[in-house]
C-alpha cells in the first residue's frame, strides 16, 4: 500500500510539473488517503504482532 501512495505521489509531481491542475490535486489526495491507510494497518499489525503466548 507504501508503494501505492509513493505512485500517486509521483503522478502528482509530474503533473505539476506539466501543469495539470486537476489531476494533481486527485493524485495527491489518492496519495494522502493511501498513506494514512498504510500507516493506521501499520500501527495495527505491531499492536497486535506484539502478543506472546507463554
Amino acid at each position: 500500500m507504501l508503494r501505492w501512495a509513493v505512485i500517486f505521489l509521483i503522478i502528482a509531481i509530474v503533473a505539476a510539473i506539466f501543469g495539470f491542475g486537476g489531476i494533481v490535486g486527485a493524485a495527491a489526495g489518492i496519495a494522502k488517503v493511501l498513506f494514512f491507510v498504510f500507516l493506521i494497518l501499520f500501527v495495527v499489525s505491531l499492536i497486535t504482532g506484539r502478543k506472546t503466548t507463554n
